[in-house]
């Protein structure tokens, strides 16, 4: 699918600013959309937004389809009198996430919340009640399992009394019973969550930004996902894992990436007409403008590896679903606005799959200049229908790429891009903005030209990353009026005489 010239921001919402210890979806996010048009940018492209898992990665949610509670804007709680203004008082790092603390103090309000909602009769509240029906499919399960998970949070759902891990009805039935409240609770979160979400959305559409997603291909082993369809995975007779997923050693690490994610059943996901696959598509698509799907690659071949293997070297590559999985999603869903994520080992058979239905790929420009000119992250070797980036969220800063880079790649670059390289986020965002690539995507990182600390994460590190995070004043009114500049003669957008914001050191207003 061709998309217009255009050029946007990556950001997730956890990175941006606000009082109470991590981004969300309060005015900062809103602030943030008034940047981007300022900035003539068009595109915001976000990570997950599911709740976070070990290592608080993103990419190992609790439910493919629920939302993350650290996202709800607390102040619009209080606005509804949901939420005490003495209760918002707090002081977190403004820098990063401290997720050890900002985790509790969240949960602790939105529990609080869920109390004085329900007691004011909110069970019976008409927008909370459409909101359950129309999600019933994903929500009751999902419910229903954070509220079994609360009560011991150190064990995985395998371990559960066996009626329930095995969902017999009766026991579900009764469970479900028994914790209403804490159901009821998890019900009202993911009812904030959209219901923000929906709103933030709608005003980003208005002023003329798309949002892209990002969807994870595996799903997290303690999930609500594989707990309620346990036959469309590889788990054992004791419900663990057969098989787990990653990729074989690449350029991130030598002993590969272990992942750990079940893989699917690829051959049960047929017969039962790709039907899980198609909501969560639908899902997916209902709530951002175009959809990044993570690890392309694994639909045409996947590493699996053996679930007592303690790294991803020992492993082996079969047949994913390919073309069977795509045209039953575009059946049921129409075309839709999807970007291959081909990084990796990328094979005939992944680049056939991508341009059978005819999806953008990606290119890294950090990745450019690692061979010669053939390197088909180079400009030069581009095709329209593919999305550039400077980095992504797993590579470094480009200014700290740039510092750790090999003499080969720093020459090979300075050539290239004829610069010294005293100025190379900016030498990789302007061949980014001019390369024939239907889409550019900067990191806010590189736009305000930020070295390896604010770099979100190193893929096989499982502590201390995910936690980056900005403040308005280190947004300057150049950075904001030199990329709008750049995309504009590049034909990303058109000059547009609107005033650069200011961005208040607190709680920006938007």
């Amino acid at each position: 699918m061709r998309f217009p010239r255009t050029s946007g921001v990556l950001l997730h919402p956890t990175s941006l600013p606000g009082p109470l210890g991590s981004g969300d979806f309060g005015p900062a996010a809103y602030h943030f959309v008034d940047w981007l048009v300022a900035a003539g940018q068009k595109l915001w492209q976000i990570l997950p937004l599911g709740s976070i898992g070990p290592g608080n990665s993103p990419y190992m949610s609790t439910s493919a389809f629920a939302g993350n509670p650290l996202f709800i804007d607390l102040q619009n709680l209080a606005d509804h009198g949901w939420l005490e203004p003495a209760e918002l008082n707090a002081h977190f790092p403004s820098d990063r996430v401290d997720y050890g603390a900002v985790i509790p103090f969240r949960m602790e309000r939105l529990h609080k919340a869920s109390q004085r909602f329900f007691a004011s009769g909110g069970v019976n509240d008409e927008a909370f009640h459409e909101f359950r029906t129309k999600h019933s499919s994903w929500l009751n399960d999902y419910a229903l399992f954070m509220a079994l998970s609360q009560r011991d949070n150190r064990i995985e759902w395998s371990e559960w009394e066996p009626d329930i891990a095995n969902r017999k009805p009766a026991a579900l039935k009764a469970a479900r019973q028994r914790y209403q409240e804490e159901v009821r609770f998890w019900e009202f979160v993911q009812w904030n969550f959209f219901r923000q979400w929906s709103a933030l959305k709608t005003y980003a559409n208005e002023q003329g930004i798309k949002i892209i997603g990002d969807i994870p291909i595996f799903i997290a082993y303690h999930s609500a996902d594989v707990w309620a369809h346990q036959h469309l995975f590889y788990l054992d007779e004791n419900l663990h894992p057969a098989v787990v997923a990653g990729v074989p050693p690449d350029f991130f690490s030598a002993t590969g990436q272990l992942w750990g994610n079940p893989l699917y059943r690829w051959e049960r996901h047929e017969q039962g007409d790709y039907a899980w696959w198609i909501e969560r598509i639908r899902a997916v698509t209902q709530l951002t403008d175009i959809v990044r799907i993570d690890h392309f690659r694994g639909f045409a071949g996947y590493w699996e590896i053996a679930a007592n293997e303690k790294t991803a070297i020992n492993g082996r590559w079969l047949p994913g679903p390919k073309e069977k999985l795509f045209r039953a999603i575009k059946n049921s869903l129409g075309r839709l606005p999807i970007i291959a994520e081909d990084l990796g080992v990328i094979t005939e058979d992944v680049i056939e799959l991508r341009d059978h239905f005819e999806l953008p790929g990606m290119r890294i420009l950090q990745f450019a200049f690692a061979g010669d000119t053939s390197n088909h992250f180079l400009p030069h070797n581009y095709q329209h229908n593919t999305v550039v980036y400077t980095g992504t969220h797993d590579n470094d800063t480009t200014r700290g790429w740039f510092q750790s880079a090999t003499d080969h790649e720093r020459v090979f670059a300075q050539k290239y891009l004829k610069t010294d390289g005293k100025e190379i986020q900016w030498d990789l965002i302007h061949a980014a903005s001019e390369s024939v690539a239907d889409m550019a995507i900067y990191p806010l990182q590189d736009i305000l030209g930020l070295g390896t600390e604010a770099r979100m994460n190193l893929p096989g590190k499982a502590e201390g990353y995910w936690e980056w995070r900005f403040q308005w004043q280190q947004v300057e009114d150049w950075q904001t009026q030199r990329l709008r500049e750049i995309s504009a003669v590049h034909g990303r957008n058109a000059i547009v005489p609107l005033p650069v914001p200011e961005y208040p050191a607190d709680r920006p207003v938007p």
